[in-house]
């Protein structure tokens, strides 16, 4: 019992790494920042399409949800050391719950790894004037060669390239704001005149769907991902930076895309028309770095597709992640991107709400029980 007692008091004391700290945070906005949010179009429907409500109210939603959920899930993955990643859902939705969120996330997880392999081919075929297929089996290949590796190369490609990308994003949405000072107002007033895609009928749903599907992409991963925490105060103060850096970078972005919605309402990839307007070369970096984040949330996603049937490293993950990454490289390559991040997320938030349901009454019992105990 000292033995244990000891071990578990070093565990917790251990000293803090910044470092680490970063990563981890790093790793979470790395994930959340795919296709969707890179090239704006995930933020033109969820925030800059419902005016300053949808910038400021959707952004403040899910800053408050998001940093919430992404701590619980890491701090439920160290403490629970779950055998399989997904055994966090029966830990939230017990028995019958925990095996539809189980198999569902496992689905949408998979559709949304077609949304990126889109967003790939609708860079390409927007900015660089080629086929998306190119573009699309591109990525594929180069996702598909990274999961190849394990988790643990995951972590340290996602994590280091997700605060740079965060860093650009808001460059440019400060930029598309101070482009035009007045262009915020007027965007709201012609935003009624505009017939722009939105998540749902008005901010605060959208809002909640928003978190509702990211937390479906995240609850595994982070499961995972928070057995390699070394102690609480790093998987806190991981989830806590990655939620809040996130949530802000959404906010600036929208409103830069609302300073100019008339310009972006209807492209494609909406955060190169920005980048466009600074010159050609601005452009093609910004188009890079927008290939950059849809492959930092590819690579998780088709990660937890894999691991969900064998175990990391195998050769039956190694041979089922070639075959996932060819099915969705077909699927991604079919329908429009706008239409697919407007059908997929959208409709898989409002699933993805219940869960969060489950994991906010599951908090609160507990914290009832150790204040009562």
């Amino acid at each position: 019992m000292a033995e244990t007692s000891t071990a578990t008091h070093l565990a917790t004391t251990e000293k803090t790494s910044l470092l680490r700290v970063i990563t981890y945070a790093g790793a979470i906005i790395a994930f959340l920042i795919g296709s969707g949010f890179a090239t704006g179009q995930e933020i033109l429907q969820y925030y800059a399409s419902y005016g300053f409500w949808g910038v400021f109210g959707t952004g403040l939603l899910v800053l408050v949800l998001i940093s919430y959920v992404a701590v619980e899930l890491f701090l439920t993955g160290r403490r629970e050391q779950f055998e399989k990643p997904s055994r966090v859902f029966y830990y939230y939705g017990g028995k019958y719950l925990g095996t539809f969120f189980d198999y569902f996330s496992i689905l949408f997880v998979f559709l949304s790894f077609t949304v990126m392999i889109a967003g790939a081919g609708a860079v390409f075929e927007e900015h660089y004037g080629l086929s998306k297929f190119i573009g699309g089996i591109a990525l594929a290949a180069v996702v598909c060669a990274t999961v190849w590796f394990g988790l643990t190369s995951l972590v340290d490609v996602i994590g280091k390239i997700g605060p740079v990308i965060v860093i650009v994003a808001i460059a440019l949405g400060v930029y598309g704001i101070m482009r035009d000072p007045e262009g915020i107002s007027t965007g709201v007033d012609v935003l009624p005149s505009l017939d722009v895609t939105q998540a749902s009928s008005n901010w605060f749903l959208s809002g909640l769907s928003y978190v509702g599907f990211c937390m479906l992409w995240l609850a595994a991963f982070l499961a995972a991902l928070g057995k390699t925490v070394k102690n609480r105060r790093e998987a806190t103060a991981g989830g806590f930076v990655g939620g809040i850096a996130f949530s802000l970078a959404c906010m600036v972005v929208g409103l830069g895309l609302l300073a100019n919605i008339g310009e972006v309402f209807d492209a494609e990839i909406p955060m190169l028309v920005l980048a466009s307007s600074l010159g050609p070369w601005i452009g093609a970096l910004i188009s890079v770095m927008i290939l950059a984040g849809i492959y930092t949330t590819a690579i998780p996603l088709l990660w937890t597709v894999s691991s969900r049937f064998f175990d990391d490293k195998t050769k039956k993950f190694k041979y089922v992640t070639i075959a996932l990454a060819v099915l969705g490289t077909i699927i991604g390559l079919v329908l429009p991107f706008s239409q697919m991040v407007n059908i997929i997320y959208v409709i898989n938030g409002y699933v993805g709400i219940v869960l969060l349901a489950l994991m906010i009454v599951r908090t609160i019992r507990e914290v009832a029980t150790r204040t009562a105990g």
